[in-house]
């Protein structure tokens, strides 16, 4: 059995089955042979302008990179194909946050170096600025539809494909990387080095093929298209994408370049007889759930929707326990995973069965808290969440950084995601929260996860998050950011506390909540708590 690159298994899918309709988007429907023969276009432009790898991985520690970086500005549509095309150059296409303000992107430039960047035509025009001041060397537009001028030495998408031999680009390695930029929800962002052989397996629903008539035999047979709702920019969306195309799956990408319509979702969840949709937190939940409830759960035929998943940020029990009362033949999946770790766990709910615990993929394991030991089912102790085996090399150009988070226990290489967890006897793991969101108010530990989710179970309360502020008397307090329903009927100070305190410890409850218009969060649905801790440390109004 062989290691494969992904730009190979997808043309091998493509010489099975040609006319399969691969991505939709929009008004672009696209087959596996239409974007194989795309992707080996843009991988021969690239590699006749000098693009592509300089130095082999063997040469080369963990943290370093010794290929060319493309920076993706992108919306959905196209998104895979222009990742697919960079790898088949033996490039490295790198995920750009297009919500960024513009200091921000300026940061993760001049920290990622791109010396390409393809861009749809809005974005390039609302970053122009930080593209000119990063010195990239090439720009490729693909049309959006925009009216925004074009940026100077540009070459369109079309003029990119139609100049490149599909026959010039290099044979890939399976070393090849492929960079994953993280969510930033609580620092700067950092780029996680994952060999495109690894993330293929641990993260696509891929394989160590013994030979070509194994991926073939794979794909003969498709199932109903899966519904990636969510940016590919971010690693949850981009994760459902290709572990649906290099199933030889259709996949639907939501347009983000129109914003998100729940109504226009469910439509297209009828159209397209949708079988698997993905979503990433309350951000789609909660309009989701809106439009079932104004149709009174009719209105759509979605016969065809077996399961829901959702993952990158928490969903608000109430909204799950919403689709499974409009939607009785629906599973949720909740799905557990990072940058660093990939899809690292499942947990599966239905109408009358409800799982809080996660079951484990390959190589995810909990180790203890001070990281010496792995820990067997059963054992009380709160540790960590880490995956072994097929796992990422490091962060890009940061030494410290990747000694810190990829360790050894027990003689294997891990990485360790920074959620605390246990596992329960059933080998099952059970999640607490990030050990960097722990507040520790006088001498107990809270996971303001756990908070959060009893603050957004209240039915007057739209979102919460909840952060840690300096405290005299308790070294840090719990601070509670509230966005109301409307005007909030019912959901004063004193009937949040109340509320809390049915579910939670007295330690737990928060010494002050804030209302405010809107909880801010990333474009991928995740918390900006650097928002959340700023609103904490300033004299809010109180509700």
């Amino acid at each position: 059995m062989g290691e494969w690159t992904i730009g190979a298994v997808l043309d091998e899918i493509a010489q099975a089955v040609p006319d399969r309709v691969m991505t939709v988007c929009g008004d672009r429907r696209s087959t596996f042979a239409e974007s194989a023969r795309r992707t080996s276009r843009l991988a021969g432009y690239l590699t006749e302008r000098g693009f592509g790898a300089h130095r082999e991985r063997g040469d080369l520690r963990n943290w370093e990179c010794g290929q060319d970086r493309i920076a993706l500005l992108m919306h959905n549509d196209l998104y895979p194909d222009m990742v697919i095309g960079c790898l088949k150059a033996r490039t490295v296409p790198v995920n750009v946050n297009h919500y960024y303000t513009s200091g921000e992107m300026a940061e993760l430039l001049d920290y990622l170096r791109p010396r390409g960047v393809i861009y749809h035509r809005s974005l390039g025009a609302k970053f122009a600025d930080n593209l000119a001041q990063a010195g990239v060397e090439l720009l490729i537009s693909i049309d959006d539809g925009s009216e925004a001028p074009e940026l100077a030495g540009a070459v369109s998408l079309d003029d990119a494909l139609a100049a490149g031999a599909d026959t010039d680009a290099p044979a890939g390695s399976p070393d090849d990387l492929l960079m994953i930029c993280t969510g930033g929800t609580t620092g700067r962002p950092k780029a996680v080095l994952w060999r495109q052989s690894d993330i293929y397996v641990s993260s696509m629903v891929g394989a160590d093929h013994a030979d070509a008539a194994e991926i073939h035999q794979k794909v003969r047979d498709a199932g109903p298209p899966w519904f990636a709702l969510s940016p590919l920019m971010h690693a949850a969306g981009m994760w459902t994408a290709f572990s649906a195309i290099l199933s030889g799956q259709t996949v639907i990408l939501y347009d983000t370049a129109t914003g998100f319509d729940a109504r226009t979702a469910w439509q297209t969840v009828e159209r397209e007889r949708v079988g698997l949709m993905t979503m990433v937190g309350d951000a789609y939940a909660a309009p989701l759930v809106a439009e079932l409830g104004r149709l009174a759960g009719g209105g759509h035929d979605l016969s065809s929707l077996y399961a829901i998943g959702t993952g990158g940020a928490a969903t608000n029990p109430k909204y799950q326990a919403a689709l499974l009362e409009y939607l009785p033949q629906l599973t949720l999946i909740n799905g557990y995973g990072s940058s660093e770790t990939g899809n690292l766990g499942f947990g599966r709910s239905q109408r009358d069965s409800r799982r809080d615990t996660f079951d484990l993929r390959d190589g995810g394991c909990v180790i203890s808290r001070d990281r010496r030991r792995f820990l067997q089912p059963g054992d009380p102790e709160i540790g960590w969440s880490v995956r072994a085996g097929r796992i990422p090399l490091g962060y890009f150009d940061d030494e410290s950084a990747t000694r810190g988070t990829f360790p050894d226990v027990e003689g294997r290489r891990v990485v360790v995601s920074g959620d605390r967890a246990s596992i329960d006897v059933d080998g099952t793991m059970r999640l607490f929260g990030r050990d960097a969101l722990v507040v520790n108010t006088g001498g107990e530990k809270v996971f303001v996860e756990e908070v959060e989710e009893v603050l957004r179970a209240h039915p007057g309360v739209a979102d919460a998050l909840v952060v840690g502020r300096p405290s005299d008397r308790w070294g840090q307090e719990l601070i509670a950011l509230v966005a109301l329903v409307g005007s909030g009927g019912g959901s004063g100070v004193e009937a949040l506390d109340e509320h809390c305190r049915k579910s939670l410890a007295g330690f737990k409850i928060p010494k002050e909540f804030v209302v405010v218009p809107e909880v801010r969060r990333l474009g991928n649905g995740k918390a900006d708590y650097r928002w959340a801790k700023r609103q904490a440390e300033q004299k809010a109004v109180t509700l």
